[in-house]
């Protein structure tokens, strides 16, 4: 059984070895962004738990932040029911009557090829078969020499 094996020319050699240095780096940069950002909530913690003070403050601006967060969340909620009530009117006036029509077209058109089928091409098959029939014996009994 022969084995297949692809050869990699130098340079696509180099290039995969760049982008995966390339990629060790962003995944190194993401783990320090990751492990700055939990020292930075260990040290505020400890921060306002030294100072109580200046706990209720950010505390207080953090309530603040958090009710103007849910205003926006409320906002966007009303915006989302107004698109799903319009989508739904969309889908009740236009779509279906849409598919309607379309099924009262490929209904017609059902009747028409059934239409053709029994009054045109039944009948030219038979005679097809009839004229083809006719020729055979003739064939047979016509070209005796």
């Amino acid at each position: 059984m022969a084995e297949y094996t692809q050869e990699i020319s130098p340079e696509e050699e180099a290039l995969s070895r760049a982008a995966l240095r390339k990629q060790r780096w962003i995944m190194a940069g993401i783990a320090l962004v990751v492990i700055l950002f939990l020292a930075g909530i260990v040290v505020a913690v400890i921060a306002l738990t030294k100072y109580p003070a200046v706990a209720t403050n950010v505390r207080d601006i953090f309530i603040i932040f958090m009710a103007f967060e849910s205003l926006i969340i409320g906002a966007a909620l009303v915006v989302l029911v107004i698109q799903i009530a319009s989508l739904i009117n969309l889908l009740q006036n236009e779509v279906k009557p849409i598919l309607e029509s379309t099924s009262d077209t490929v209904n017609t058109l059902r009747g028409t090829t059934e239409f053709l089928s029994e009054n045109l091409v039944e009948p030219v098959i038979k005679l097809n078969s009839y004229l083809a029939g006719l020729r055979k014996f003739f064939d047979i009994f016509g070209s005796k020499k």
